[in-house]
């Protein structure tokens, strides 16, 4: 088996370590008349409606197995999920709907959510269901503003290099849903949150923008934020006026931490990208390799990774005190700022820049991809290069100078060869790195 073929299957092995459907089942049953919750309880005969609602990509398979543990008890719910990536559901709605562009679609399954929670009251279970894309998905926008403002403003936030917790911090303070202003509509329902994080190190309030969780970012953070980028006088007046209310105290800020709307709230993370390389790296030893799991904090610009990335290849390959063939592991996710032209995602174009830098050396194979099997704006989760893969592409007259300048990496894997398609995994716990040293 060749190289790329057990890269592939390493991936695998991450990705479906964290299925949403695995993970429920080791956080949610009923023992003896009781509710288990992760580390929480509740006596099924104290609890009068249980409601399930939720966002993200992996919420729909959450909520599948969810219906298969508690069945008819389940009295309604609403998820909003992106377009593909939606469950066949007996008791709970779906509202499939655009990421990372947020749309019409769900700003309606938004309002279905949060008319759920207002209508919750304090003998009420609602269960929350929250994975990455989750702060795309729940889409509602401010007073005196648009569906097409926030558009457009999401659209500058996304392409103008901002991490996410920069991004969220910014959707928290123009949406009445996101930064803990779930769990207030909800209150004084008791909300169970499980969460999927998307996130490096599992910020509670930055996955998804936090929806049940205290929010510490305030206006002012928002429009800091946006003066860092050169983004205050780019986005819609509509949204800057908003923010400016904020500051000034028209508009509240969102619940901080203390708020007793908190009191019956409880968020859990049951999934993330440890988990996921754990998986991989007992997987690696199957197939004789010797693993080892550099970093699951890996975050940053493309190029910066890419240097750091083929430097811990050098150091790796260069000790001769470490046993080949090795495979080390990155988790991680990468920030991409687009100027050209062209179609790519960040690990495609990570994968490139990769590919460049890696053609005089030898015996290297690097996988780049996004357990969500989705880079950016194809339908595509990542790369995977080689040393050769710089040579199999002049061979074809194809130089990758041109389309890493156009961000055009789509194309260059299109026709040299090398994505990684997985579908929709139903999951997202960032990306993956899987590298070999032979």
């Amino acid at each position: 088996m060749d190289a790329k073929t057990i890269a592939e299957q390493i991936f695998w092995t991450g990705v479906k370590s964290v299925l949403p459907d695995k993970l429920i089942k080791n956080h949610v049953f009923i023992r003896n008349s009781t509710l288990f919750i992760s580390s929480f309880s509740f006596p099924l005969d104290s609890i009068n409606r249980i409601f399930v609602i939720g966002a993200g990509k992996a919420s729909a398979l959450m909520a599948s197995e969810v219906e298969n543990i508690l069945g008819d008890r389940i009295t309604g719910g609403h998820l909003v999920v992106k377009y593909g990536h939606a469950c066949d559901l007996k008791r709970i709605q779906v509202t499939e709907a655009g990421h990372p562009v947020p749309d019409h679609n769900g700003y309606l399954g938004t309002l279905k959510i949060l008319e759920i929670a207002d209508s919750a009251n304090d003998k009420d279970l609602i269960i929350c269901l929250i994975s990455g894309g989750g702060s795309a998905l729940l889409v509602d926008f401010p007073e005196g503003a648009t569906l097409k403002d926030l558009l457009a403003t999401n659209e500058l936030l996304l392409k103008s290099g901002l991490n996410i917790k920069e991004i969220n911090t910014v959707r928290k303070h123009l949406s009445k849903v996101k930064g803990g202003q779930l769990a207030k509509a909800a209150y004084p329902a008791t909300v169970v949150s499980l969460i999927l994080s998307d996130v490096i190190g599992d910020p509670l309030d930055v996955v998804a923008s936090g929806p049940t969780v205290p929010d510490p970012s305030t206006f002012q953070d928002s429009i800091a934020i946006l003066k860092k980028f050169k983004l205050l006088y780019k986005i819609p007046l509509s949204i800057l006026n908003y923010l400016r209310k904020g500051i000034e105290g028209v508009v509240p800020e969102t619940p901080k931490p203390g708020d007793p709307v908190f009191v019956s709230t409880q968020n859990s993370i049951i999934g993330n990208n440890k988990i996921a390389l754990q998986a991989a790296y007992h997987k690696a030893i199957e197939f004789g390799l010797n693993p080892f799991i550099v970093s699951d904090e890996l975050e940053g610009q493309v190029s910066e990774i890419a240097e750091q990335l083929v430097e811990a290849v050098k150091r790796f390959q260069n000790n001769m005190e470490i046993k080949k063939p090795c495979c080390i592991l990155f988790g991680g996710e990468s920030t991409l700022v687009v100027d050209g032209p062209g179609k790519g995602g960040r690990n495609q174009h990570l994968a490139l820049a990769v590919a460049s830098k890696i053609n005089h050396l030898h015996g290297l194979t690097f996988l780049l991809a996004g357990t969500d099997g989705n880079d950016g704006p194809t339908s595509v989760a990542g790369a995977i290069v080689s040393n050769k893969t710089m040579d199999q592409g002049a061979a074809l007259g194809i130089h990758a100078e041109k389309y890493l300048n156009e961000f055009d990496s789509f194309h260059f894997f299109k026709n040299v060869g090398g994505h990684i398609v997985t579908g929709p995994t139903m999951t997202n716990v960032m990306d993956l790195m899987i590298i070999i040293i032979e």
